[in-house]
């Protein structure tokens, strides 16, 4: 696949300029986990459910996942959120569990956006837009007013939250955020998202309640997005953008607000789905180059659930390779909602950085959310190698980095 120009020779290519990440202190593994919840489902007399979330936790892909609610981690008997609280009376409210996101969000919402601040090389005074993004929780000021009061922004920043729109809702914003700065070399936008989706483990022996249970992690990440500039390296050029609300799936993945925080269906047919639709939507956002079997070389899938990647990678016949990024994520952090596919390309180019790229590649990120909605978006990035400055220097001037 041919890379976009960077410039037409009037408007230049927007950037991911800095990526910044953070999880909470507490750590879940996934074994141990499996044995708490396992072991309170049999105390409760739930002996099918218990085999069936053992066999969930252990293929879901995860090995460990991160969570702000400490709870989480004491003995079956004690832990709020198992199952069998509920009837008890002891199971967190929807009241207590946002109460515990507000406490949470902001500092691991600061922490990320600091250190995507710091990784562009920017300034709070040199961000012009701020988006927020969360469907984990709210309140009032909200997010967004909370980090313009601790990240030192200007108080008349342009703040756009993006509250409750799922999983696809970190890359929307990177699209959004691109739409805002570019052919403006004075803007800058600065992206926080911030899920914090343990808090809504439901003390439940449901098969959908444990299937949620068993690869939602919590974590927040940030990034700044602005006009690229010829010298500019080590970054996501980002290019076209395409969005679709795929046709008949709207029962699919359902996320409402119950008494006991928010309670989340996820069809076991949304893997297929995706696998079946989105080749189309590919070859819409890119053309005749999927036509010619130019698919992008490097690939930021969200990964919301390992069938999804799975599918995918079948789907388009992509290595291991080309899936490592999004597995790691999800073995290590789960599935955090929107603040993923910024964890993704974090680790993309780290594992660039570490193969020392010395040339552009062209690339596709792509999220998935309720409705079933579908965010795909063009990347390529460009190596931070000295042996390239010279050439890419040139290709910049030519108005093109293929």
């Amino acid at each position: 696949m041919k890379v976009r120009e960077l410039t037409d020779g009037r408007i230049k290519r927007s950037a991911i300029k800095g990526i910044g990440t953070a999880v909470p202190s507490a750590r879940m593994d996934q074994e141990d986990t499996s044995a708490r919840l396992t072991e309170a489902l049999s105390r409760a007399g739930e002996q099918h459910s218990a085999r069936w979330a053992k066999r969930i936790f252990k293929q879901c892909g995860v090995q460990t996942r991160y969570t702000c609610e400490p709870n989480l981690l004491e003995p079956a008997e004690s832990c709020r959120f198992f199952p069998g609280k509920d009837s008890q009376g002891a199971a967190p409210t929807t009241a207590e569990r946002m109460s515990l996101y507000k406490e949470a969000s902001v500092p691991l919402g600061v922490e990320a956006a600091r250190a995507a601040l710091q990784d562009s090389g920017l300034t709070p005074g040199d961000i012009t837009h701020l988006i927020t993004v969360s469907c984990t929780g709210q309140f009032l000021p909200g997010l967004d007013a909370s980090l313009v009061w601790e990240l030192g922004l200007s108080t008349n920043v342009m703040r756009i939250p993006l509250t409750f729109l799922g999983c696809a809702a970190g890359l929307k914003a990177v699209c959004v955020a691109r739409q805002l700065v570019e052919g403006r070399p004075d803007a800058h936008a600065l992206i926080v998202c911030v899920e914090l989706c343990t808090l809504h483990i439901q003390p439940s022996g449901g098969k959908e309640e444990l299937y949620g249970a068993s690869f939602f992690g919590d974590g927040a990440s940030s990034c700044v997005v602005g006009e690229a500039e010829a010298e500019s390296r080590d970054c996501f050029l980002l290019g076209k953008e395409h969005t679709v609300l795929l046709p008949d799936c709207r029962d699919e993945m359902v996320w409402e607000v119950g008494d006991r925080g928010f309670d989340l269906y996820l069809s076991p047919s949304i893997p297929g789905l995706i696998g079946r639709v989105i080749p189309d939507e590919v070859e819409r956002l890119i053309g005749a180059q999927a036509e010619e079997g130019g698919l992008p070389e490097l690939w930021a899938i969200h990964p919301g659930g390992k069938g999804i990647v799975d599918n995918l990678q079948d789907v388009f016949q992509l290595s291991d390779e080309q899936t490592s990024a999004s597995r790691s994520i999800l073995r290590h952090y789960g599935n955090m909602s929107s603040a993923t596919i910024l964890f993704v390309l974090a680790e993309l180019r780290r594992q660039l950085r570490s193969h020392d790229a010395l040339r552009q590649r062209s690339g596709l990120a792509l999220a998935f959310g309720p409705g079933i909605t579908a965010e795909l978006l063009e990347i390529a990035y460009v190596p931070a190698s000295t042996q390239t400055n010279a050439a890419a220097s040139a290709d910049c001037r030519e108005g093109s980095y293929a």
